[in-house]
């Protein structure tokens, strides 16, 4: 008998979709209006056993409550900070992600958002589609990446990924996480000093109670008024209101910025500035990256309903005191 799976967000790859729908009983809450959600979960909830969840949904501890017989968690996506896990941990739940699969899609993501500041793509688009370049108007000249400082805050998988298509274009590497990288890049003191010493905050720290809202007014001002900060990770490291007020005031230079601290709802004063670059949280949204995504989650399923090791394990971090 398959084993029953409650399955949230949506958007998923066909060849995944159809893999799922092989392996697994799943009960799709996205397809369910969200008036009718909690009868859903009346519904099917006692005899789910797994979820399969996204990683800016992950499950609380109030939607574990509805699901008696859940055994295992598995993300679509390496960050796991909407996962509880004071929840999981008193259950014994398992917790899963899928790590290393998007890496790289990720990190030309971020390439991108920080190419398209510095020489203002989305602005010439804009400049030519317009007619201005015809009509012969003033065009306010781009920046050139080689020499200058890119500091990436969060040097794990992808961070380091990042840095090395960074460097291909001639920048000078810089980084700061709390432990010491086994790299010959200089390590900053702290995110202050990191700002302070950058042209260029490329965000790859995971989310989380430590990290919310810790790239604030001060460091936004120290990266300065010809800064760029560019965020990949999550909204959540970013103050959204400091960053407003910094690019509306010239304090802060451009920001490009795929992932926002209440998705899919983005400040109207950042979609009015005109030096900000926009994208809606697709760093890992390619066919490539996705489908391997999914099949990884789904392999972390049935691996456990199997009784077989769970590929990508996640450790739970410790109790909190």
């Amino acid at each position: 008998m398959r084993p029953e799976i409650l399955v949230t967000g949506s958007g998923w790859i066909p060849q995944v979709l159809e893999e799922m729908e092989r392996r697994f009983v799943c009960h799709h809450l996205a397809r369910v209006p969200r008036e009718e959600q909690d009868a859903f979960l009346d519904r099917v909830g006692a005899a789910v056993r797994g979820v399969l969840t996204v990683g800016t949904i992950g499950i609380d501890a109030a939607r574990l409550a509805r699901l008696p017989l859940v055994e295992i968690v598995a993300v679509h996506g390496t960050g796991v900070d909407a996962v509880d896990f004071e929840a999981t941990r008193q259950r014994g739940i398992q917790v899963t992600n899928t790590p290393d699969v998007l890496t790289e899609d990720v990190a030309d993501l971020a390439a991108g958002l920080l190419l398209a500041c510095a020489r203002r793509l989305p602005q010439l688009d804009r400049y030519v589609r317009a007619g201005e370049w015809e009509a012969k108007l003033p065009l306010t000249p781009a920046r050139s990446l080689r020499g200058k400082v890119a500091g990436i805050f969060g040097f794990g998988r992808i961070g380091q990924a990042v840095a090395r298509r960074l460097e291909a274009f001639g920048m000078e590497i810089r980084y700061y996480q709390r432990s010491v990288a086994a790299t010959a890049h200089a390590r900053s003191d702290s995110l202050l000093a990191l700002a302070r010493d950058s042209d260029y905050l490329v965000v790859c720290a995971p989310g989380g109670p430590q990290t919310h809202r810790i790239v604030d007014a001060e460091v936004l001002a120290a990266l300065g008024a010809e800064g760029t900060l560019v965020n990949i990770a999550r909204g959540s490291l970013v103050d959204e209101d400091a960053l407003v007020a910094a690019l509306q005031q010239g304090r802060l230079g451009a920001a490009a910025l795929d992932v926002f601290e209440d998705e899919p709802r983005v400040p109207q004063a950042l979609r009015t500035l005109d030096n900000v670059v926009l994208a809606p949280h697709v760093g890992s949204f390619t066919v490539e990256a996705r489908t391997a995504m999914g099949q990884l989650a789904i392999a972390n399923l049935a691996a456990h309903f199997d009784g077989l090791p769970l590929p990508t394990p996640v450790d739970p971090p410790p109790p909190r005191p």
